[in-house]
């Protein structure tokens, strides 16, 4: 069984690793969706894999170090491009939910990039 939760937060960054001609060069703002996906069997009596009021209770303390801040300055996300960002995120959500299987990070609706731990 698999079950994903989605959240949302607003954070400006620029890409310093980009050529200065690089459209992501310069401060730029998104509106992310991140989506947490976990898999695994279900508990017999709960029903759940995993209770999504626990998985949004883990996330409230992601939400509060992204959420309109300047990833750059984001302790870990000196380079923050949707693919570290989805690996910033693993690696603080996968230490309490270890059957996570993806974190997916949305820049806009047509771009994402999806990290599973490998």
């Amino acid at each position: 069984m698999k079950i994903s939760q989605a959240f949302r937060f607003e954070a400006a960054h620029r890409l310093p690793n980009v050529p200065a001609t690089h459209r992501c060069s310069r401060m730029h703002g998104h509106s992310y969706r991140i989506e947490v996906q976990v898999a695994g069997p279900m508990d017999p009596v709960t029903g759940f894999v995993v209770d999504f009021s626990d998985l949004e209770e883990s996330f409230v303390e992601i939400l509060n170090a992204l959420d309109h801040q300047c990833l750059n300055e984001v302790e870990g996300l000196e380079n923050p491009t949707a693919e570290n960002i989805a690996i910033w995120i693993w690696e603080r959500l996968h230490r309490k939910f270890q059957q996570m299987s993806s974190v997916r990070v949305y820049e806009t609706s047509d771009a994402w990039a999806e990290y599973d731990g490998r």
